[in-house]
């Protein structure tokens, strides 16, 4: 059986916290994994030390390796001290690591804190990489032991001989314990001296001469000697199966709370598993099948060829029944002269057998499935014919039973692919910068049939273009005066790229000035270089220009190009306020979950419906999807109902807690098949969970109403009922996720502007719509948008207002403390405006207590209104989206696509309508920029007279203030400040005048 053996390459590290005391470290790496240790020499005196030691382990469990951690400790080595000095620690998961058959890239980690109060900083520089290979060969000895235990039993001298030998092994073995117990006193005082130094016992002398052995400065467990203890070995040998029996028990544990269904209601389901049927007499032509009655339900099973296994698995929701018997009974088709039927297929049924419902046995995960078992058909015509049987098993089960995803349900409609739960994943998408450099030897020819006059300037620029994304860069205009030219343009164009990936990257250097293109260069994406950081640069690479076949130009130039795919980024592919997933593309990057989200979609109620059921009556067939991170799940769809229970429970792992769930719901337009033309899905609602408002490892049950913008207005679809549940293993992650940066680092060391991060975000968006729209069943476009909001982009006046709104809101607690400080300043509630000049005195006398006491004042009143916080609210909040007071067009304004498609004299009213919206921002503008030239202008002369007259005020108050000190100043300020009304006037203060009458630059503008 093949081993697998993990190697840790532990390469340098990079700006160390000095804990010598002389401004430098000595620092060392002690790396620990699946219980084994291993050290790297010391580099001495050395803040950016280079060890560039490989550290190998072994993998006990190939399965488990990816919930192993890795935990790597920087120490600094102290000769005289027993204790060596904390540098920083670095945990890596196993499922990051990666198989040495690809490029092992060098990753720097950020050293990380043991407690709140160490002092830490640098990073560490890894590359960590597993191999699988062969178990090494048998030794001699064990060969010779082989072969003597096939070999037949020996004779009465060679048994003595042998008894010798294990005599003297005894023996030799015995002497080699008392060294090890001589020898154990010492070695734990060296332990107790050096504890992070654990270091691999040397082993014994074997009894008999090993071969030569070569040294290994970190052995790993493989060769290690074995010549122990039989009582040690025994020890070991419990320790490890304890160990294999808790990470067992974990496994077990894990999986448990994972599939339980503990957010939402059992519901029973009849289980009917129908095997196959036994014939007596079959005919050559014929086919059976079985037909299975509930009361008024019915379903039959695939035609088969007899003695043939049909292995269908019928789920019947037990609370939809209307009978307590089921009966199952087989019939055999074959074609007929007479026309019985319409297809010409005659039917006869060869027998039945029933259940009384009331005495099926239940079944509770995790038992066994229930076996079939053959049960004789009772024929109606023929009684007594014996040798017709059909196994089947039936019970009562809940939707956690495993049959259930396969059977056929009878509140989906049966087998129809588009009404059947399943999951999605998004495509995993990177960046693909190129950079490109320049060209060379470029054939700027005269034109295609020679007879176009040359020109002297061409303008050149490079067009790249992957799958449908086509990006440019700018003109460079070169001289004429050579045939071959070398443009440079050092420019990035950003991609993203989605796996699997394009075929081809094309690179296209064209004219402007003729139009044509002068060659063209395709990069295969497979030999596209990827990193995870900005510290190495990739490679670049020059590419031979693919000319113009028709214009005898096979050779077009050249050209010099950089790229690789980004790593270190994160792919932004939601709106930036509702993203749920922060983690960077590359796996080697990816830290372990810091918690588990459980999500339970109970039901919905009162249903509004969307379309008619056979022209007659209205009717919805409602599923719910939910998306966090890379993972959507679609539930069931239940047909007909306005009030659907899906209690389907699904879960995702939680890597940063100020993240977004969204959860929406759908009515099923794609599951018909036999109408004209492929119906969209109906949108009946959305709500969003924000995980950083939900209390740790508490079960949050409600019911949330689904409000839709419709061009009519807002609607209100209905109710939906959902469990929730954020649970945490560990405080100190949750905790230590705040202080993280909600980004990877390449976004703040190599950050996109702007414009182009939203241009890379609408094309990811684009590229999951198109994938997820391929899948089978497909997810909708327009239930993918819905979901990403893919449309907040656009312009509307409601969303406008709406955040108009917000800053007023926020702003307006700003005014609150202006309305309090004028109600003092005008003695509106003397006792109140006499404490604040006792507060005042007291601030001036004791400035030392004014942040104490400010910060102790918001612990109380923070810690006071932990008691009368709100409820979580999930649902939409529609006073906040500004949805009641919006008039009709501008709701028709919202839904208008772009380029909008409605009548001229309605597109010039709304024009008319942002005109004058935008004058008022405009003016807006101006105001405020008037307000910093005036102050410019203070220090620039542009009024003399101004200038002056605080130049001569600045004067003298440097000399008002060296003689008086600074608390009597404030406190006078303060005083003067709080007058009464009497002592004040009404017109503008003198400062306010000399303010408003500084000249801005809005006299100079045209």
């Amino acid at each position: 059986m093949a081993s697998r053996k993990l190697t840790v390459e532990v390469c340098n590290a990079k700006n160390l916290m000095p804990k010598d005391g002389q401004g430098t470290a000595s620092a060392y790496v002690i790396v620990d994994f699946d219980g084994q240790r291993r050290r790297t020499k010391t580099i001495f005196r050395d803040l950016n030390p280079q060890w560039e030691e490989k550290l190998e382990f072994l993998v006990h469990d190939v399965e488990s390796m990816a919930s192993e951690m890795l935990e790597l400790n920087v120490y600094n080595d102290k000769k005289n001290v027993k204790r060596s000095t904390f540098l920083g620690k670095v945990k890596i998961s196993g499922s990051t690591f990666v198989k040495s058959d690809s490029e092992v890239p060098l990753i720097y980690y950020p050293l990380e804190k043991r407690s709140v109060f160490s002092q830490i900083k640098g990073e560490i520089g890894l590359k960590v990489w597993y191999v699988d290979e062969e178990p090494p060969p048998a030794p001699p000895g064990m060969e010779e032991a082989a072969a003597k235990s096939d070999a037949p039993p020996p004779a009465e001298g060679e048994k003595k001989e042998e008894e010798k030998t294990a005599e003297e092994k005894k023996e030799a073995e015995a002497t080699e314990v008392k060294k090890e117990e001589e020898k154990k006193p010492t070695s734990e005082e060296s332990k107790k001296e050096e504890k992070p130094q654990e270091t691999p016992k040397p082993g014994t002398a074997a009894p008999q001469p090993p071969p030569p052995l070569v040294e290994v400065e970190n052995p790993p467990l493989t060769q290690q000697k074995h010549t122990q203890k039989s009582e040690k070995s025994i020890v070991t040998e419990n320790l490890k199966n304890i160990d294999i029996e808790s990470k067992l028990f974990q496994k077990i544990s894990n999986s448990d709370r994972r599939m339980a269904f503990d957010l939402v209601d059992q519901m029973p389901f009849l289980y009917v598993r129908v095997a196959k049927a036994k014939i007596s007499n079959p005919e050559a032509d014929s086919s059976i099948n079985a037909k299975l009655v509930i009361g008024t339900h019915s379903i039959k099973t695939k035609s088969q060829a007899a003695n043939k296994d049909w292995d269908q698995v019928f789920a019947f929701d037990k609370e939809g029944l209307n009978s307590t018997s089921l009966e199952v009974s087989v019939w055999i088709e074959k074609k007929s002269s007479e026309n019985e039927n319409d297809n010409g297929i005659s039917e006869s049924c060869i027998g039945n057998v029933s259940f009384d419902l009331q005495e099926v046995p239940k079944r509770v995960p995790p038992d066994s499935p229930l076996a079939p078992q053959w049960y004789s058909l009772e024929a109606e015509q023929n009684p007594g014919s014996p040798g017709n049987d059909v196994m089947l098993s039936v019970w009562v089960g809940t939707q956690a039973d495993e049959a259930f995803q396969e059977a056929w349900q009878s509140d989906s409609g049966g087998l129809i692919p588009e009404t059947r739960a399943k999951v999605y994943l998004s495509p995993k998408l990177w960046y693909l910068r190129l950079t490109v450099i320049q060209a060379q030897d470029l054939q700027l020819g005269t034109g295609s049939g020679g007879n176009e006059p040359k020109v002297r300037n061409p303008e050149l620029y490079v067009k790249a273009q992957l799958g449908a994304q086509l990006f440019k860069t700018s003109r460079v205009s070169i001289g004429s005066s050579t045939i071959s030219s070398n443009p440079t343009w050092n420019e990035d164009l950003v991609f993203v790229a989605a796996e699997p990936f394009e075929p081809f990257l094309v690179i296209t250097v064209e004219d402007v000035t003729n139009g044509q293109a002068i060659g063209c260069a395709k990069v295969q994406m497979a030999t596209i270089d990827k990193r995870t950081e900005d510290r190495s640069e990739p490679r670049s690479r020059w590419f031979n220009l693919i000319g113009d076949d028709q214009n005898n130009k096979p050779y077009g130039g050249r050209i010099h190009v950089r790229v690789c795919l980004e790593g270190g980024y994160h792919v932004l592919d939601e709106a930036a306020h509702v993203t749920s997933d922060v983690r960077a593309t590359a796996k080697q990057l990816s830290k372990p979950a810091i918690g588990l989200l459980e999500v339970g979609i109970r039901g919905a109620t009162n249903l509004l419906p969307v379309k008619t059921k056979d022209g007659t009556r209205g009717t919805t067939d409602s599923y719910v999807v939910a998306k966090y991170g890379p993972k959507w799940v679609r539930t069931r769809t239940i047909l007909d109902r306005f009030n659907p229970r899906w209690n389907e429970q699904y879960t995702w792992d939680v890597y940063d807690p100020c993240t977004v769930l969204t959860i929406g719901v759908f009515d099923n337009g794609r599951y018909k098949h036999d109408e004209v033309g492929l119906k969209k899905d109906v949108r009946l609602g959305k709500l969003r969970v924000r995980l950083s408002t939900l209390d740790t490892n508490r079960v949050y049950v409600g019911t949330y109403s689904l409000m839709v913008l419709l061009p009519s207005g807002a609607k209100r679809m209905g109710e939906i009922e959902i469990a929730l549940r954020f649970s945490c293993s560990s405080w100190i992650s949750l905790i230590q996720a705040y202080a993280n940066p909600m980004l990877p680092r390449m976004h703040y060391v190599r950050p996109f502007g702007a414009a182009q991060q939203d241009i890379l975000r609408h094309t990811a968006m684009r590229i999951v719509t198109a994938r997820l729209a391929r899948s089978e069943p497909a997810l909708g476009q327009e239930v993918v948008q819905f979901m990403l909001d893919s449309d907040t982009h656009m312009w509307s006046m409601r969303r406008s207002k709406a955040n108009w709104f917000r800053v007023v809101g926020c702003l307006s607690k700003a005014a609150t403390i202006a309305r309090w400080l004028n109600g003092i300043q005008t003695w509106v509630h003397p006792p109140t405006t006499i404490l604040v000049h006792v507060l005042l005195v007291a601030i001036v006398l004791c400035p030392h207590l004014v942040l104490p006491t400010i910060f102790m004042y918001a612990f109380l009143i923070i810690a006071l209104r932990f008691r009368f916080r709100q409820r979580v609210r999930i649902t939409v909040d529609p006073r906040l989206s500004h949805v009641d007071a919006v008039s009709p067009d501008e709701l028709d304004e919202e839904f208008d696509g772009f380029p909008t498609i409605r009548a001229t004299d309605q597109v010039r009213i709304r024009y008319d309508r942002l005109r004058a919206l935008a004058g008022r921002a405009q003016t807006l503008l101006g105001d405020v920029a008037a307000q910093g030239e005036r102050l410019e202008a203070l220090f620039n002369w542009r009024d003399p007279r101004a200038t002056g007259i605080f130049v001569v005020f600045c004067l003298f108050a440097s000399l008002l203030f060296y003689a008086i000190p600074f608390k009597v100043f404030v406190l006078g300020l303060g005083l003067y400040y709080l007058r009464h009304p009497r002592f004040r006037g009404d017109m503008p203060s003198v400062p306010l005048n000399f303010f408003r009458r500084l000249p801005p630059l809005s006299d100079q503008i045209l």
